[in-house]
């Protein structure tokens, strides 16, 4: 099963793109996990909300194909600790999924549109984070859900 984290937003600082590297190697061991980037047009990301959501819907919607199973990130979602997530991941391989998108939406939310596309909604927290952070949060949790799965000692429970 492949793991896509999808991110709008730019590209990562150094310190991040280092530990979400640094887990994705960890990852490779037991799972395929990738980071995609999708970037809107700056100018109106700034200046229209309701455009830029727009814009990054379409970017979204360009990118899912049929196989994918959308999972949206949002502070309404479903909490889930590590051992869930692993759980949800072990259940997903079970049906067969080819691949897994996490994705995480724009400052300002994902659309209904592509809401209503999702197969679960999840929260990592009810706390806000800035979108880079929270790829190397879903990055860690992508690499401890498997850590659980294959009864390494990472996991502390």
């Amino acid at each position: 099963m492949q793991i896509e984290i999808w991110s709008i937003g730019k590209a990562n600082e150094g310190f991040i793109e280092t530990g979400v590297q640094y887990y994705f190697q960890k990852t490779r061991s037991y799972n395929s996990v990738e980071l995609v980037i999708l970037q809107p047009n700056k100018k109106i990301a700034t200046t229209d909300v309701v455009r830029a959501k727009q814009q990054e819907e379409e970017l979204v919607l360009k990118r899912l194909q049929p196989h994918h199973y959308l999972i949206v990130l949002d502070e309404r979602g479903k909490q889930l600790d590590s051992v869930e997530w692993a759980q949800q991941f072990q259940q997903m391989m079970n049906m067969g999924t080819k691949t897994v998108v996490i994705l995480i939406g724009g400052a300002f939310g994902i659309t209904d549109n592509v809401k209503k596309l999702a197969r679960q909604t999840w929260s990592l927290s009810q706390l806000v984070f800035p979108h880079q952070l929270v790829r190397l949060i879903v990055a860690e949790q992508v690499y401890r859900a498997f850590s659980i799965l294959n009864n390494s000692p990472y996991h502390h429970s």
